[in-house]
Parts: C-alpha cells; sequence; structure tokens
C-alpha cells in the first residue's frame, strides 16, 4: 500500500518545479516505459497492478517494483484511464549541441510551442521522419511534461532535445534557416539543400514566430493554402514540412 509521502512525491512529479527539483519525470505506458529502458535512461523506480505483474518481470532485477491497486494508481497518475503501469526516470543531462551534430542534416527549431500535446507530436513526427535534434525556445513547453511525453509515444527517448534563446543561438548555428510563415515560397518549390541540410523554424501556435527572429530567417517557406481554413496547427503544418524535406532527401 503506498504511504502518503508516496503518493506526495509521486504526484508532485506532475509539476514542472518538482521535476526539476528532483531530475526526475514520469511516464506510463508499458510501450514507452521500454522504449525509455532501451534508450539507456535512468529508471528510479516502477509502480504496477497485479495485472502487468509478468509484463514487469522481464525488467531487470535491481528495479524497484511497487505492486499496487487500481486504486492507488488513479492517485498517482496523470491519465484519466491509466495504463497499469507507471515509471519514475532519471532526467539526464542535456547534451552539449555543436555545429558538427548538424551538419548536412535538417533539424527542427520551435519558437515558444506552448501546448504540451503539439510538442509530444512534434517530437513523434521528428522521430518518424528521422530528425535527430530538436532546439526549443526557453518558453516552449517542457519535454518532461506528463502530457508531452504521452503524446511522444515513447519517440522522445530517440529524440536531442535542446532549449536555447534563439536570438543567440540562431546566429551562431552555421546553419540556413527556413522559416515556416503565411506568407512565402511553397515548400514544393523552394528546395531545400539537402546537401547541406538546414533548420526548419516553426513558431507559435496563435502568433507564429516572433518578429525578433525574422532577420535570421534565409529562406522564407509556406505550406501553400487552397481553402478557407485560417492556418494548420503547428504540429500537422511541422509533419507536411518534414515529409517534404525527406521527400527532397529521397529518403
Amino acid at each position: 500500500m503506498l504511504s502518503k509521502p508516496q503518493i506526495s512525491y509521486v504526484k508532485s512529479l506532475h509539476q514542472k518545479k518538482f521535476r526539476k527539483q528532483y531530475g526526475q519525470f514520469i511516464v506510463e505506458g508499458l510501450k514507452s516505459i521500454t522504449e525509455f529502458m532501451q534508450a539507456d535512461y535512468m529508471l528510479i523506480q516502477l509502480f504496477h497492478v497485479p495485472e502487468m505483474a509478468s509484463k514487469v518481470a522481464i525488467f531487470p532485477q535491481k528495479i524497484k517494483l511497487n505492486c499496487i491497486d487500481g486504486r492507488e494508481l488513479n492517485k498517482i497518475s496523470t491519465l484519466n484511464n491509466p495504463q497499469g503501469i507507471l515509471a519514475i526516470f532519471q532526467i539526464p543531462e542535456e547534451r552539449r549541441l555543436t555545429q558538427d551534430q548538424l551538419k548536412t542534416k535538417f533539424s527542427l527549431v520551435l519558437d515558444a510551442i506552448q501546448d504540451p500535446g503539439n510538442l509530444g507530436t512534434i517530437i513523434r513526427t521528428a522521430d518518424w521522419f528521422g530528425i535527430e535534434h530538436i532546439i526549443c525556445s526557453p518558453d516552449t513547453a517542457d519535454i518532461y511534461n506528463p502530457k508531452v511525453i504521452q503524446a511522444t509515444m515513447g519517440s522522445l527517448a530517440h529524440i536531442s532535445v535542446h532549449y536555447q534563446v534563439l536570438e543567440q543561438w540562431l546566429p551562431t548555428s552555421g546553419m540556413k534557416v527556413y522559416g515556416a510563415l503565411l506568407k512565402g515560397k511553397s515548400i514544393y518549390e523552394c528546395g531545400f539543400d539537402v546537401n547541406h541540410g538546414g533548420l526548419l523554424l516553426l513558431g507559435n501556435e496563435g502568433h507564429g514566430i516572433r518578429p525578433e527572429l525574422l532577420p535570421y530567417i534565409d529562406h522564407k517557406i509556406t505550406i501553400p493554402h487552397f481553402g478557407s481554413a485560417e492556418s494548420l496547427n503547428v504540429a500537422i503544418a511541422a509533419a507536411i514540412i518534414c515529409a517534404e524535406v525527406r521527400r527532397g532527401n529521397n529518403i
């Protein structure tokens, strides 16, 4: 049976300030937990209902397993319908991002993406298209937000995400910047530089790319508009742009 301190500790990780304080985050669902374990994230402890006992038996013996009932899991889960298993992982130290890591590749740059579901979907999309790096402004949602984790479906384990002050970082990146705007050259005509790669810059859900970043855009690009919708969801836009980039790379 979970003690009150245990419940308080796990529930505190629902909030960013405590994730930062403890250096830990929550992952729910067997598939996502397995993805993080296979990517060598450090698993601190795991909570599961009795029905999941046979599934967790394959995990290393050194892992602290807590068999709890469904009512207790409901108390600590971030989901309305928990998946029977919840893990706490150590947040790894952020790796230094270098120009060499970006050369000849396309990476995503996110300016103030604030909806956790959008960020998680973008991370999953990047994983699908083989994008290795995502660079976020400091006011972009926290990648360890449980809603972000859930939306990535384990893909965060395969992607390197970095937070940078974009006004300072973009001029030093050494890469061409393709900025997604409402007015620009069609992505089907702009000709992405497949030999040298580049940065695919996407802006905030409501306001787009901040004016301060516009001077650093080398190529203004847009997804052609044929209907009456005013705009595209940013995660959908990211998927369309990544697909076109990969088509140009013949991948």
